[in-house]
């Protein structure tokens, strides 16, 4: 099925295509148009144009709108999910399960922006003031332009659209060319509302070229991207006076203290490194854990790995896919490769086949080996021992990203440490890092980002202030 271009509420194609292949078995799965410069720039001028809309529109209308999406999604929720396998190969269980957090956060976006508000402010609070009507209210910020990623092709979509509509933006999209038949279906419930604001949500697809038109354009108020710190770092320099918010990379890890519960920590650290085949930006990579219990760890984490189920994403008892290209699969097994060479050992032999990649846990990992250092975004995982949590804090700390971090521990003198002093935008105590829940704000430090998403924080990010006196 071909994906189309949407300039606002109308449809629209072109002689050139370009086709997607399933990860899994390499046959075309959907196909979207080869948009320009010119194409994003009209997209944005609809945008514009709209905002006159979006902003006089009710509030009651824009979630009656939303409302009316989610219902939609769980009557499509299984032809959905499919696409999304079929597009980027995430095993069917776990896209069912991205449709359904998806139409939690259309619905959570709703909730959130009826209970938004503005507040009084006494003016007279200080000697230099005096006595006056004064408030401030939250106003939308005008167009919004969405960039999303391939690892949750529905659900980080909805983080940016869902907010940015509901709070009275325009918005276009970009989605990840991993899946724009995906974008575009969850779209077309957007435009063919009956509660649908005209022209409100463009669709756009490609790269650089149409990416860069729109970053750069004085159009947009709010850049939302989520990808890699490269792109995200050309955004930051090219974007010019607007709002951008950035979802990054992350280098997660954990600490595993010698009182925690050994297996629940080796069962969940299993699950948090080798979910989606290790591509989330959350994904666990680097393991600490206490000398006293290394031993003993690794063995279990052998064991709960050597679990998984690797195969057909379409199959409902396979925990692993593909990964998304066999570049990734290539650069994957040259992250295994190049750990070897440095000293580290796997604790069980690395097996891939073409873009299938079964779970990876490397043993005595030292911290200046790239594997540790860098974002791997493949199934692979790093054991490292140390002494105790100060050391590991150091490690932890010792990096560029800082998304999320975790600990396993039943002492609460660790935990507060934890909390205190470990450097990242989210703490996870006793489970994965790679736990997120869409309600909570989500974001990382350094490298990892700026701004929050979840629809409170992304409504936050996309309004401005206004400040009224009355005298």
């Amino acid at each position: 099925m071909q994906a189309k271009i949407l300039f606002g509420s109308k449809e629209a194609t072109k002689e050139n295509t370009q086709e997607r292949m399933s990860p899994y078995s390499g046959e075309v799965v959907s196909s979207a148009p080869v948009c320009t410069a010119e194409d994003a720039l009209r997209a944005l001028e609809i945008a514009k144009n709209a905002t006159k809309y979006t902003k006089s529109s009710t509030l009651a209308q824009r979630c009656s709108w939303l409302l009316d999406v989610a219902q939609k999604l769980r009557v499509q929720k299984e032809d959905i999910a499919k696409t999304i396998t079929d597009e980027v190969g995430k095993p069917i269980t776990f896209a069912r399960v991205e449709v359904e957090r998806c139409i939690e956060t259309v619905t959570l976006a709703v909730e959130t922006m009826r209970t938004m508000h503005g507040e009084t402010i006494n003016t007279d609070a200080m000697s230099s003031g005096k006595k006056t009507m004064a408030f401030f209210s939250r106003e939308p910020a005008g167009v919004v332009v969405a960039i999303t990623p391939f690892n949750f092709p529905l659900n980080l979509v909805a983080h940016k659209l869902a907010p940015a509509l509901v709070s009275g933006n325009a918005v276009v999209l970009k989605p990840t060319p991993e899946a724009p038949l995906t974008a575009y279906k969850f779209v077309k419930l957007f435009v063919e509302s009956e509660f649908a604001i005209e022209d409100a949500l463009s669709l756009v697809y490609g790269d650089a070229e149409v990416g860069s038109a729109l970053i750069t354009s004085e159009i947009p108020r709010v850049v939302s991207f989520t990808g890699s710190v490269p792109v995200g770092n050309i955004i930051t320099k090219s974007a010019g006076i607007k709002k951008v918010s950035l979802e990054l990379g992350g280098n997660a890890a954990t600490f595993v203290e010698k009182s925690a519960d050994l297996s629940l920590a080796a069962s969940r650290c299993a699950l948090g490194a080798f979910v989606n085949s290790g591509q989330v930006c959350i994904s666990l990579q680097r393991i600490y854990v206490q000398e006293d219990v290394y031993d003993e760890f690794s063995a279990l984490m052998a064991e709960e790995s050597q679990k998984l189920v690797v195969g057909s994403p379409y199959d409902g008892d396979t925990f692993m896919g593909p990964l998304i290209d066999l570049e990734a699969a290539d650069r994957a097994m040259g992250w295994i490769e190049s750990a070897i060479e440095e000293g580290a050992r796997p604790l069980f032999p690395p097996h891939r086949e073409g873009r299938m990649f079964h779970p990876c846990v490397m043993a005595d990992v030292r911290d200046d080996m790239a594997i540790v250092c860098e974002e791997v975004f493949a199934p692979i995982v790093s054991l490292v021992k140390v002494q105790s949590f100060d050391e590991a804090i150091e490690k932890m700390n010792n990096s560029p990203y800082g998304l999320q971090f975790s600990v396993f521990t039943n002492d609460l003198s660790i935990t507060k440490q934890a909390i205190s002093e470990l450097e990242a935008g989210g703490i996870v105590i006793n489970d994965m890092p790679t736990l997120r829940f869409d309600i909570q704000p989500y974001g990382g430090v350094k490298l990892s980002g700026v701004g929050r998403e979840g629809p409170r924080f992304a409504i936050e990010e996309m309004t401005e202030i206004k400040s009224v006196v009355i005298c």
